[in-house]
């Protein structure tokens, strides 16, 4: 390939059939299929370099990154703990990365192939079947990936540990001394946020803020310095720090993962343990979880019946 080509991010049809020694007839079969990361734009296929090496890689036998297993996306306290006693169990054999970003950004990142994995939620449980996949969909690469629900976790309101034995009138919540923390955009809690408020005919700029955050332990973490004195955020991330709470809805908890992710050992072993004794012990000495449906395959991206 002349200079030009070994520098530019993208491949053309051509170029990658040099570098996987096939027929061009091929490689349009499979960018057609989805086999392969590529896009197309004004008709032609074009292929991401970063991308394509990446997937060159973990198509040998059982992927050359099958060691190690990056995550991004959502915080979540006991995925953090899943993943500390999975590293301890590895003893240095293999990695779990957990990087909080919250969901959108998480997902760019999964785009990217900067991430193995993301863990998204977006809404309460009874409609995620359609707000998932809906939100997926609106990242390219999609077609390559695969919805499997990880658990359902109880969202609402934490509060200072002093006010948990207090009545809690809703409009009583927006009281212009109550400082509010709040997530970043994009993240799942902050949409939660918003759609609660505007069920109270209210908008997030009438909220009293003070600061925001940018995980679910962060918003705890504040409250329980007096920083703050209401937050959106999950149970168990209120008893982790002693705090009180306010429950208002069940949310389902997904993982978002390329299909050759989806096999890799690492990950099943996540869903293994949390069907474990200890695993189950785990979610429920940090409150707030249900997961009988842990491991469920939800939605493909190449199902065309779903897309």
């Amino acid at each position: 390939m002349s200079d030009t080509s070994s520098t530019s991010p993208f491949l053309n049809v051509h170029q990658v059939a040099e570098l996987l020694h096939l027929n061009e007839k091929k490689i349009y079969q499979l960018a057609s299929d989805g086999a392969i990361p590529s896009t197309k734009v004004t008709g032609k296929w074009l292929f991401p370099r970063r991308l394509v090496e990446q997937w060159i890689l973990e198509s040998c036998h059982h992927g050359v990154l099958a060691d190690r297993l990056m995550v991004t996306g959502s915080d979540d306290p006991l995925l953090s703990a899943l993943i500390m006693r999975l590293n301890q169990q590895q003893q240095g054999h293999a990695f779990y990365g957990y990087s909080v970003t919250g969901t959108q950004l998480g997902l760019s990142l999964l785009s990217q192939g900067r991430a193995d994995v993301c863990a998204i939620h977006w809404g309460r449980a009874e409609e995620s079947e359609l707000r998932h996949p809906a939100l997926v969909r609106s990242h390219s690469g999609y077609r390559h990936w695969v919805l499997v629900r990880l658990f359902r976790r109880s969202q609402g309101l934490i509060i200072r540990a002093e006010d948990r034995h207090q009545p809690h009138d809703p409009s009583g919540l927006f009281g212009g001394n109550r400082r509010w923390a709040i997530r970043q955009e994009g993240a799942g809690s902050q949409r939660f946020l918003k759609e609660w408020l505007a069920g109270h005919q209210l908008r997030l700029e009438q909220l009293n803020t003070q600061v925001v955050a940018y995980s679910e332990r962060e918003i705890a973490s504040l409250i329980a310095r007096h920083e703050a004195d209401i937050g959106p955020g999950t149970l168990s991330a209120a008893n982790e720090f002693g705090l009180g709470f306010i429950p208002i809805t069940e949310e389902a908890f997904d993982l978002v993962t390329p299909r050759n992710v989806y096999f890799r050992s690492l990950l099943q072993q996540m869903f293994d343990y949390l069907h474990s004794a200890a695993g189950l012990t785990l979610a429920q000495s940090l409150g707030g979880y249900t997961l009988d449906e842990c491991g469920k395959l939800l939605w493909r991206g190449d199902d065309v019946q779903h897309t």
